[in-house]
Order: structure tokens, then C-alpha cells, then sequence
């Protein structure tokens, strides 16, 4: 990185000379960067307006979709994300699109069958993919043999990822190694491997680290090695530079509004940085601010209120301690804030690199982050001192029953038999390829969703979500209406937004109208908490009261009746709480969390013994078994699928 060239103010930017061996640059900004910062609610008509700029940067690839786009689109922006690929295509043209695939789990949060990975893979590319940056949660790349063989017979780049972790400060030990990770790499190439990528999805990748994996990589295999370190712990800008020195051939960045804090490193800074050098990126720094005027003038004022904003530092140093990656650490503090356990934040902590110890040491990446956290929080809030894993997840039961892969070490022999004990597919772990014990689900999907997907991507969308999935297909064919939750707002919303929080905050009352309407008696009091001070407000819903419903709580004496719940009718708002006339005899089973009842195995009349589960309810995308309190039949079953549910909402009552 020595060799330098005379800068002048022509060769400043865009007439340069062009450097001996330049990195290349992969922006992330238009999926990892809105999914690290604003929740990935980013939405296509955000994009639109710097699309046809970011293609004349001279990135390597834009990352475009994938990871939880799929997820969140459809199921809290009503956005097709099928369209998102078309749409962006016409904007961008030269610069290749690049994909985060999650193996055999697609954009999902388990392994499905190999028909639908093969048609999931062969829709994307015709959709518009050409790079599938390709991972899994466990590193068991016996779940890349299906997706790689699309990837190939589509005739696009397959890049491999190894997914970095440790379970020491730095590179060493008895597991995450140097030798694990050239091992690793060697595989991918085996595989095919067009580049191979170092996924650091937690920040954890020391600049001395870096340096040392690089330059063994490129001893070991003679594909281009990438680097995808995100910004938690602050390192990766220095980790960038230690690798650029080692001879990484690709770089991840973001544009600047979308960098920082959990997501990745800036592009500005690092194109300085090189100017001039062997490694100079070529890119025009005017252009590229440019591009960010208008992410943070027209764009991200949309998106500020996303923004974690309880920390006044970009850094947090603690991901260097428990390693949870952001997103996951997001996770786990709204879960615990939704069932009003904030207060337990540090017991997760504790509790935390215990359950991944006793899970194989699985790296925290989406899904096994998922699976990891829920479950420390389920044992925070429900073990006893006498008994721990008492909720154990569905997720957690399909890992130490094979259907994840294989873990780096072995799952701790009595939690593995504890989660097996009534699994349906057997109490014995496998050891084969998990989806070779998963029967075809694509043509069971077109006949259960029948007329209402109109095409092989709709198909395709329902199969890997099939509860949110029809939600959605409802919503694109107008079958029901969107709610308002998942509407665009515009920055004339935006202005008075902040308009009134700046009256606020100055202490100005807005006078009521003449034309005001009258309070209902389903008003609600509010406090609005702002900065260090707090305001009381009235929220009137219109149409009655939500139709999520209240908090049920149950009597404290076993002896006592239960009050008899009339289910909630989808189509009107439910009425105000009122005093049980017709009480039955029997128990209440209620959410111990927040979520989404994603399926029934029980329905009213059913006779049901203690234990048996009725319904799995889905929090934080992972599934819970609730089971019944007691022996008896289910008189009431107040929910139907795909409804959400308040903590302590009576779901069913068993007499």
C-alpha cells in the first residue's frame, strides 16, 4: 500500500490514475445497512432515487435482498418482494445484484425441502440475482448442496460464507481456530465457490486477526476472499485496513446515513483513505456525496424514528463480552420491554453464553441468534431453581434433533434428551443432511393456497411463510384491506410529525377544534415519553377498541370459576371489558408473551390431558408449544391463526 501517485486538483476524484490492484467495494446500504439501523424497513420507493447514481459508483455488487427482506416486506411494508428485484433492475443496470441466502433455510428460519430451495433459487435469479452470497448458521455446508446446484445451472456467483465467531477474545482455542476457517475455505472452493466470503456479522474480528486469516486464505485457495465485518464493536474500520494489507480482494461498506452503530463501516472514509495507493477504490467522492444528500435529506427522515436512540455512543463495546450481534441484541431488549422484563436484561447476559455453550457453540447468526436468544429469555422468565428449560422452543427442539446441521460441538447430552422427549419425528438425533428427512412442501403449498397466488412467486412466498404469507396475498389482491401499520408515510407526514413534537417540547398546547369529535369510552391514557420529559396524552381508537385483546387475568385461588371468554370476532372491534355473567368451571391458558398464534393442535370441544400442546405461538419468529394446564375439554378457543395476542391475553379455556 506504499505506492503512491501525485494528487492533483483534477486527479482528485473522477481523472486519477488508476491504481495497480484495486479493492473492490460491495455496498450493503439498500439491505443489510436498513436492516441493521431502521428494523429493515426500508422501503423500493426510498431506493428509487439513488439507484440510477449508485450504479455509476463502480461498486463490485449492490446488495439488494435477502437476509430479512423477504420477511419483513411482505409481512410489515405490504410490499411484494419478488417486485423489488424487477424494480430495481430497471434503475440499475450495470452494478450486479448480490443476495444474502440463508442455504437450505432460503430467507426463512428453518431448513425447507429441497423442491422449494430449488425453485426459490431458480426464481431469484430470473427475478434478477446474480450474486448468492450463501450461508449457514452452523457452517455445515452439507446444507449448500441443493441451493448451489440452482446457483450454478442459473449460471451465477456463487459466493460461500464462513461464518466467524469465537469463544476466546481473539482467533484461538479449541474451536474457532486459524486451521477451523482455512479448512472452512477450502471446502467452499471444493464446493465450487466463485469468491469466499468472512462473514463477521458481530463485529468481532480483531485488525491483527484479520491480517493473519487474510493471509493465510490467500495462501490456502485461489478464490477472491471478502469481508463482511460489521461496525458493533468499532474495530472494523482498522480490521478493514488490516485486511486491505493482507490482500482481501472485496470490502463491505455502507454509504454514510446508513453506516455505524450495528451496521457496517462508511465507503467515504475508506476511498480517502486509499486515495493514491496500490488498494485506491477509483470511486468519485463527489458523487458519492452526492448520493448521500440525498439519503439524509429526502430519505432518511422517514426512517429516524427507527433509530436506537437510548445510547448516545455508535459503539458498543459490550458486543466484545456476550458477542450478540445487533440485530439479535435489538431482539432480545424488545422482547424482554414487551413482556415487561426489561429489568432482566443482565440475567439474559449471564444466562446467555451458557445456553449457546450447552447448544454446540453455535455461532449467533440468523437463525441460530434467534434460537439462542429466545431461549435465554424463556429460561430467564420461566426456570425455576429446580428445573431449567421449561419452555423450550420448537426451534431448539429441531436443532438438537438434526434438522439445522451439524453443531461445532456436541449439544449437552441432557438438554438434548429433555427437547427430544415427545418429538414428533423421534426421541434419536439424525445425523444425515437435515432436508433429506423433509418430505416435498412446494405442491402441498399451491393447493393449500389454491386461487389466491396467481404465480410461481406467490407459490413460492406462501410456501416459506404460509401464515403472514396469505396475510399478504389477501392484502396484494384485495381480498382484505391493509391496515394503515403497514402504509408508507411521506415527509409531509414527516414535517408535521416533527412539528408537533418541537410545540412539545417547547411547551405550546394545541387547542382542541371546533370540529373535534367527542371521547368514547374506549379512550386511553398515555404517557409520551420524549428525551428527559414526559407528556400525558388521551388515544381514542376509531371504531371502538383494538381488536387485539386485554390482558386476562386469572383468578388466584384454583377453586374459583373461570370467567367464560367469547372469542374475538375478526371482522368487528371487540367490546370493552365487562364483568363475566355465565362463569364456567375450568383453567385459563394465557400468552406468558407477546406474538402471533401461528397454529392450533387442538380446537374447542377436544378433550385434552395436562401437557398436551393446544396451540404454538410464534415470538420473536420462533415458536412456543403452549400446553394445557389441566386435564378436561377445551370450552373456548378465543383466536384464530395469524391473530396477534397481548401477554396474559386469554387464549383458551380448558374445563
Amino acid at each position: 500500500m506504499s505506492d503512491k501517485v501525485k494528487l492533483t486538483a483534477m486527479n482528485y476524484d473522477a481523472d486519477r490514475p488508476a491504481a495497480k490492484n484495486p479493492i473492490k467495494i460491495m455496498d450493503l446500504s439498500l439491505r443489510d445497512g436498513h436492516q441493521s439501523l431502521f428494523a429493515t424497513r426500508g422501503r423500493t420507493e426510498d431506493m428509487i432515487p439513488v439507484a440510477e447514481l449508485m450504479d455509476e459508483v463502480g461498486f463490485w455488487a449492490i446488495e439488494t435482498w435477502g437476509g430479512a427482506t423477504f420477511d419483513t416486506m411482505h409481512r410489515f411494508l405490504n410490499e411484494d418482494p419478488w417486485q423489488r428485484l424487477r424494480t430495481l433492475k430497471r434503475y440499475i443496470k450495470k452494478t450486479p445484484f448480490s443476495m444474502l441466502l440463508r442455504a437450505q433455510n432460503l430467507v426463512g428460519y428453518r431448513n425447507y425441502a429441497d423442491d422449494l430451495a430449488y425453485a426459490f433459487v431458480d426464481r431469484a435469479a430470473e427475478n434478477g440475482m446474480d450474486v448468492f452470497r450463501t450461508f449457514d448458521a452452523l457452517n455445515d455446508y452439507r446444507n449448500f448442496e441443493t441451493v448451489v446446484k440452482q446457483i450454478k445451472k442459473s449460471g451465477k456467483h456463487f459466493q460461500g460464507c464462513i461464518c466467524y465467531t469465537l469463544t476466546e477474545p481473539r482467533l484461538g482455542g479449541e474451536v474457532y481456530n486459524l486451521d477451523y476457517y482455512v479448512n472452512k475455505a477450502k471446502e467452499l472452493e471444493e464446493m465450487g465457490a466463485d469468491s469466499i466470503c468472512l462473514k463477521d456479522m458481530a463485529g468481532l474480528m480483531a485488525p491483527y486477526d484479520a491480517y493473519e486469516l487474510v493471509k493465510e486464505l490467500k495462501k490456502q485457495v485461489k478464490a477472491p476472499i471478502h469481508l463482511h465485518s460489521h461496525f458493533t464493536s468499532g474495530m472494523s474500520p482498522m480490521t478493514h485496513l488490516k485486511a486491505i494489507e493482507a490482500g482481501v480482494d472485496i470490502i463491505d461498506t455502507c454509504m454514510t446515513p446508513y453506516a455505524y452503530r450495528t451496521s457496517h463501516a462508511a465507503v467515504e472514509p475508506l476511498v480517502m483513505a486509499l486515495l493514491g495507493t496500490s488498494r485506491d477504490t477509483g470511486f468519485n467522492i463527489k458523487k458519492l456525496a452526492e448520493i448521500n444528500e440525498i439519503f439524509e435529506k429526502q430519505i432518511l427522515p422517514k426512517y429516524k424514528h427507527l433509530l436506537d436512540d437510548s445510547k448516545v455512543s455508535i459503539i458498543d463495546i459490550n458486543v466484545l463480552l456476550h458477542q450478540t450481534p445487533g440485530g439479535m441484541l435489538s431482539n432480545l431488549v424488545n422482547q424482554l420491554r414487551e413482556m415487561d422484563a426489561l429489568d432482566k436484561i443482565d440475567e439474559v447476559y449471564k444466562e446467555l453464553p451458557r445456553v449457546r455453550r450447552e447448544l454446540g457453540q453455535i455461532p449467533l447468526v440468523t437463525p441460530t441468534s434467534q434460537i439462542v436468544g429466545v431461549q435465554t429469555v424463556n429460561n430467564v422468565l420461566h426456570d425455576t431453581p429446580d428445573e431449567r428449560y421449561k419452555m423450550i422452543t420448537g426451534q431448539v427442539k429441531d436443532l438438537c434433533y438434526g434438522l439445522y446441521g451439524k453443531t461445532a460441538v456436541p449439544i449437552d447430552a441432557e438438554l438434548q434428551k429433555k427437547a427430544l422427549k415427545g418429538y414428533p419425528r423421534g426421541e434419536t438425533p439424525i445425523t444425515s443432511r437435515p432436508a433429506e428427512v423433509l418430505e416435498p412442501e412446494l405442491e402441498k403449498a399451491k393447493a393449500e393456497i389454491g386461487d389466491l397466488a396467481k404465480d410461481i412467486d406467490d407459490q413460492i412466498l406462501f410456501a416459506i411463510f404460509p401464515v403472514t404469507g396469505r396475510k399478504f396475498l389477501e392484502w396484494k389482491y384485495g381480498v382484505s384491506e391493509a391496515p394503515d401499520s403497514v402504509k408508507p408515510i411521506t415527509m409531509e407526514q414527516v414535517k408535521k410529525r416533527d412539528a408537533l413534537v418541537k410545540k412539545a417540547l417547547a411547551g405550546k398546547l394545541v387547542e382542541k377544534p371546533e370540529n373535534a369529535p367527542e371521547k368514547t369510552e374506549a379512550v386511553r391514557t398515555f404517557n409520551v415519553f420524549i428525551d428527559n420529559e414526559y407528556f400525558t396524552v388521551d388515544v381514542d381508537p376509531i371504531g371502538g377498541a383494538p381488536i387485539i385483546a386485554a390482558p386476562q387475568v386469572a383468578a388466584a385461588a384454583p377453586a374459583r370459576p373461570a370467567p367464560a371468554v367469547k372469542a374475538a370476532a375478526p371482522a368487528a372491534p371487540a367490546p370493552a371489558p365487562e364483568e363475566p355473567v355465565a362463569p364456567v368451571n375450568g383453567a385459563l391458558l394465557v400468552a406468558p408473551m407477546p406474538g402471533m398464534v401461528v397454529r392450533f393442535e387442538k380446537k374447542a370441544g377436544d378433550k385434552v390431558k395436562k401437557g398436551d400442546t393446544i396451540l404454538i405461538l410464534e415470538a420473536m419468529k420462533m415458536e412456543n408449544a403452549l400446553v394445557s394446564p389441566c386435564d378436561g375439554s377445551i370450552n373456548a378457543v378465543n383466536f384464530k391463526v395469524g391473530d396477534s395476542v397481548v401477554k396474559g391475553a386469554t387464549l383458551a379455556v380448558i374445563g
